[in-house]
């Protein structure tokens, strides 16, 4: 279906120049008036151009008009010769939804919960970490919230420095056992046995 939309497409874009939109017509006209008793000599020339060129497509206008949706319309439009195309939309805003859903757990009193919605986001999970108020774990906040993260960095939001940290200090640990596997290896090669 959309290799036979963009056949069509090229089709049109490539029709022969005779069928294009634009027709250019110049008319010139020289009127003179000379007038004995005042001595008056008057000259005028005009030229007319018509141009006749296809209509502009326009973008539609995409209205939001709630301030509390978070979306941001886009639109656009493209004009060639002889075809026109136009189209619009919304963008959804992620990061807008999480403070309003935060705003709204926190004015009902639920605090925890706006602030681990909040601690979805790499960088409050990061400043709250370097501010020592690490964000809360699974009901947990404070010093237990600290240590269960430290206990289990791989649940923290892609990104942070605690699940980077841990990461890097797989990759070591990993990386020292390959070494420890290869020196073994080296005092203790493997004996061929020769006996018949």
């Amino acid at each position: 279906m959309i290799r036979r939309i963009l056949l069509l497409l090229l089709a049109i874009l490539l029709l022969p120049s005779s069928l294009s939109a634009t027709d250019t017509v110049t008319s010139s006209t020289v009127s003179s008036t000379v007038s004995s008793s005042s001595n008056t000599v008057s000259t005028s020339s005009g030229n007319t151009v018509v141009d006749k060129t296809p209509s502009t497509a326009s973008s539609p206008s995409v209205v939001v008009n709630n301030s509390d949706v978070c979306v941001t319309g886009v639109s656009g439009a493209m004009q060639t010769s002889v075809f026109g195309l136009s189209g619009g939309t919304t963008i959804r805003d992620k990061n807008c939804e999480r403070l309003k859903l935060a705003r709204s757990l926190y004015g009902m009193g639920l605090k925890v919960a706006g602030v681990s919605l909040l601690c979805q986001d790499k960088r409050v999970f990061d400043a709250m970490w370097a501010a020592g108020t690490p964000c809360p774990y699974e009901g947990k906040i404070g010093n237990e919230a600290k240590a269960a993260w430290l206990k289990n960095p791989s649940l923290a939001p892609d990104g942070t420095k605690i699940k980077v940290d841990a990461v890097k200090a797989a990759e070591l640990k990993e990386q020292e056992e390959l070494e420890k596997e290869e020196e073994k290896e080296e005092k203790n090669p493997d004996d061929e046995d020769t006996t018949p």
